[in-house]
């Protein structure tokens, strides 16, 4: 909303449409939005306030936890692989590369859902009994610990 600058003279009215008041008393002028332009600067350009400063750190911790919790999510998918390889007889190479599909398998879509449904479909297909309950604590039981090893870093 536009206003109007205070007036030098009393009973004129200086309508500021973008530009400085006429008048020689003039020093602010009301712009858009509600700033303050003052020798063609705003003030919010000019001064960060501690609400800026708040939303920034903010901001930046939001941007930690995430990078954490990906790289959380990433070494449990991992061990969850290799846990589940050894359950499937595979050594080696063949573990690594195992281990390596269950963490790409988190990518398909959000959530854990995908990961579980690999190891389920794997080990349906290789005839191993875990119920659905073991295989979903085990995945809480390496998150936990994946947690743990991601914060001692």
């Amino acid at each position: 909303m536009w206003g109007v600058a205070a007036s030098a003279t009393p009973g004129r009215d200086d309508a500021c449409f973008g530009r400085a008041a006429e008048s020689a008393g003039a020093a602010l002028v009301f712009a858009p939005a509600g700033l303050y332009i003052a020798r063609g600067r705003t003030r919010r350009e000019t001064t960060v306030t501690t609400f800026d400063k708040r939303e920034e750190g903010f901001e930046r911790r939001f941007a930690l936890d995430e990078e954490l919790r990906f790289k959380a999510m990433a070494r449990r998918n991992r061990m969850l692989g290799e846990w589940a390889a050894h359950k499937l007889g595979k050594t080696g190479a063949d573990a690594a590369e195992y281990a390596k599909a269950v963490v790409m398998a988190d990518f398909e879509e959000a959530g854990d859902d995908d990961v579980f449904r690999k190891v389920r479909k794997d080990f349906d297909a290789a005839g191993i009994e875990q119920s659905d309950h073991q295989i979903r604590r085990t995945m809480d039981e390496f998150l936990a610990q994946a947690v743990l090893e991601v914060k001692a870093q």
